[in-house]
């Protein structure tokens, strides 16, 4: 298996708990705490973990809240390397109200990034011995952190010739794809945003994801459809792969499970359309765990098996609903 490494920039301790009932002006009780590291690129470590992989999280972190994050990375077995700054990491908060089944999600800014603590990370990641086949970079960039960071790791992987997949949104997303990436994965809403179109079919989305794999953008282009599946665009194909039906228990996580199974997959030789298939699993099983969860192997390979191709029609494939 090729190595993978994954970057988050900034990362998170997660809680998630369940109450009653969410109201103002009174007391909440709450009950089922739970921790678990979070932060976009640590998620993907983790499902590829929970997928039978392994990968390295690397990540800046600091104060009493970084090192609770890494006692949790222990705790799960994940190999990492924390890169210690000044700021207090963040802690997000998962609710669940038992009475609807509704989840209420609060997510905290990160701890602001000095311009020399995001530049040494920059100067670690060229210094990885020995240097990554695949490095994911995924979620958001903290207050500090310049917009067209994820270029400057772009340019970084390019030297290494290391394949990076980038999951991310707006102006960070498009200075990343100035120095083009292997694979982009954005949801529909992000990648109408990144062309600044409005489609009215699908064949306006595989015309705009093409022209950006004809300008070297992106070699791939995987647009998550949510409950739907996901579009799948190369340079001379794209096909529609639709996921199955399955209960809704959280949608927390998901879109860092595709992530993670996409890229396991292609670590392990596969090809590009049977990673993204696998990718598909893995967030149709996330969104079947509680809280702040993410895929489980079992489900993933369940319902991997049951991921149907299609050819893109003229009609923009809506998000169904799951029940």
């Amino acid at each position: 298996m090729k190595s993978i490494l994954t970057l988050t920039m900034n990362p998170s301790v997660d809680l998630n708990a369940t109450t009653p009932v969410v109201t103002d002006e009174k007391k909440l009780r709450c009950s089922h705490v739970g921790y678990d590291a979070g932060g976009g690129g640590i998620n993907v470590s983790r499902a590829i973990t929970i997928l039978g992989g392994r990968s390295k999280a690397f990540f800046p972190a600091g104060g009493p809240m970084g090192d609770f994050l890494v006692d949790l990375l222990q705790r799960d077995t994940i190999e990492h390397v924390r890169f210690p700054i000044a700021g207090e990491t963040r802690l997000n908060a998962s609710f669940i109200e038992d009475s609807t089944d509704k989840q209420y999600r609060f997510n905290m800014p990160g701890a602001m990034l000095q311009e020399h603590e995001w530049q040494q990370v920059l100067t670690c990641l060229q210094e990885f011995i020995p240097s990554p086949d695949f490095l994911v970079v995924s979620g958001s960039l903290p207050d500090g952190v310049p917009i067209d960071f994820f270029k400057n790791v772009c340019e970084i992987t390019n030297e290494m010739e290391c394949k990076l997949i980038v999951d991310t949104a707006h102006e960070p997303l498009r200075h990343a794809l100035d120095g083009g990436v292997f694979l982009m994965k954005p949801n529909l809403n992000e990648f109408q945003w990144l062309t600044g179109e409005r489609f009215q079919n699908e064949q306006e989305i595989i015309r705009e994801a093409q022209q950006m794999i004809q300008k070297n953008q992106s070699t791939y282009i995987v647009i998550s459809l949510g409950a739907a599946g996901a579009f799948f665009i190369t340079k001379e194909d794209y096909r529609y792969l639709r996921s199955p039906l399955v209960p809704i228990r959280s949608r927390v996580g998901a879109g860092d499970s595709m992530v993670a199974g996409i890229t396991l997959k292609l670590a392990q030789g596969e090809s590009i359309e049977q990673a993204v298939r696998y990718g598909i699993a893995a967030a149709a099983s996330a969104v079947m765990t509680p809280g702040t969860e993410l895929c489980r192997r079992e489900d993933t390979e369940r319902l991997y098996q049951q991921i149907i191709s299609f050819p893109i029609n003229n009609q923009v494939t809506q998000e169904r609903p799951m029940n």
